[in-house]
């Protein structure tokens, strides 16, 4: 195989991987100025505005269906929706063709996730087992990809592509144990008709996929309904956004080879028909490039195009709204006694310390064992390194953090443990990748 070809298959390979660390980057440093403006807001003579913004109620009425909530309960119940369904279209990707679509692509990423929400959690547990702050006992056991891949993206080309792909597929892995954690231990009480409803909905939708139903409106439409049965039933509401995304279809209607041939034959036609310098005024081009682009749809899969639609969505307003919505705390006070809560040392010793010793202890483990393949060009010194920066646990913290206490005393010092946590996660991640890098 020549150079040329290599590059082209190596640029193949990357390019998915490259635009996706691209719009999370982007969208992590968005996510810190939301975050940043939150504490100064709440902490600001325009303290109260903020607290009563979020706490306005805004009513939808569609006759037999009222919905009647605050603008943060629209956010974290109904925008984040949109959040969860990306994620798990992201997820049935890499179950499909990802990191995570073999055993031994996906044994690495998979040791480290499981060492990073076990031991996070018991650290927790071990400060607030049987006390107020019990329920809090998931915030600290996920990882926010967004503020990940932005500090990743401060490296530049030096950080490993591998060790890249390792911290992607781990955060997956990461969500998929999160929204596992949301599912069975959050939520309240339920309601069973609503609960039937939603199964009903649900496998209505997975007989249009099986019946190779490739409309995305169909599928919005059914997930809409889908989210108003999941919201009345007692089981968290952005779960649907998960189950959706594992009925939206997956497969190509037209092959690589033929969408080759179709496009071939066309491009020919429209270089034939070139008696017109402007497009609008030849039909026949102009029909050639509608036919060309309803081509290029086809030999993407809905999962593909839904996801490209969605992510620029999520991560440039959605994400940047709900840390708007919930980041903000007021440190004035007793900042120390705060710190020094059970429920605050539990999540900074558990996403600090828990996170980083059980991501690398695991990876290490599994390599030692040989259950997975070490790294290549990436030394245990990064490998701790990025262990520290998937420490940074910020969107689905607050998330969780929000299900767990009802309390605005609770919430509020768990919030200070979650930002302190991921700004000394952060400050050291960053510090010693650096150095472990230098080594390679």
């Amino acid at each position: 195989m020549n150079n040329s070809n290599r590059t082209s298959r190596i640029n193949n390979i990357l390019s998915p991987i490259q635009r996706f660390l691209h719009t999370e980057a982007s969208g992590g440093i968005i996510l810190l100025v939301f975050t940043i403006i939150a504490l100064i807001w709440a902490n600001s003579k325009l303290s109260e505005s903020y607290f009563k913004l979020w706490k306005h109620y805004v009513s939808l009425d569609f006759g037999i269906i009222q919905l009647k909530y605050s603008l943060s309960h629209w956010i974290n119940d109904g925008l984040m929706v949109l959040f969860f369904l990306v994620v798990g279209l992201e997820i049935k990707r890499e179950l499909i063709a990802g990191e995570l679509s073999s055993l031994k692509k996906a044994t690495l990423p998979i040791a480290g996730a499981i060492g990073g929400m076990l031991l996070p959690a018991l650290i927790y547990l071990i400060f607030n087992f049987g006390k107020e702050g019990m329920p809090g006992w998931g915030i600290p056991m996920a990882t926010d990809i967004a503020f990940v891949v932005g500090l990743i993206s401060l490296f530049g080309q030096r950080f490993p592509v591998q060790l890249k792909i390792f911290v992607l597929a781990l955060a997956i892995v990461d969500d998929i144990g999160a929204i596992l954690v949301i599912a069975i231990f959050y939520t309240k009480e339920i309601s069973t008709t609503s609960l039937i409803l939603a199964m009903i909905i649900l496998g209505l939708l997975v007989l249009l996929n099986k019946l190779k139903v490739r409309n995305l409106l169909v599928y919005t439409i059914g997930g809409v309904f889908l989210w108003l049965a999941v919201l009345k039933s007692g089981v968290h509401a952005t779960i649907a956004g998960v189950l959706l995304a594992f009925v939206i279809p997956a497969k190509q209607k037209i092959d690589k080879q033929k969408f080759l041939e179709n496009s071939k034959q066309l491009l020919e036609e429209f270089n034939k028909n070139d008696d017109e310098e402007d497009i609008l005024k030849d039909e026949k081009r102009l029909n050639i490039v509608f036919e060309l682009e309803k081509r290029c749809e086809n030999v993407l899969t809905p999962l593909q195009r839904l996801e490209n639609n969605l992510h620029p969505w999520v991560s440039f307003f959605i994400i940047p709204l709900f840390a708007l919505a919930n980041a903000g705390v007021q440190l004035s006070g007793s900042l120390t006694m705060n710190v020094l809560h059970p429920i605050s040392i539990g999540i900074i010793l558990g996403l600090f310390l828990g996170k980083q010793i059980g991501i690398f202890a695991f990876s290490y483990l599994a390599i030692k064992f040989k259950i997975a393949a070490k790294m290549e060009s990436v030394n245990y010194l990064t490998l701790y390194g990025a262990s520290i920066i998937c420490a940074i646990g910020f969107t689905m913290s607050l998330f969780i953090a929000n299900l767990a206490f009802e309390s605005n005393t609770l919430l509020d010092i768990s919030k200070i443990g979650i930002l302190l946590a991921s700004l000394v996660s952060a400050i050291f991640g960053y510090i010693v990748t650096k150095v472990g890098m230098n080594r390679i």
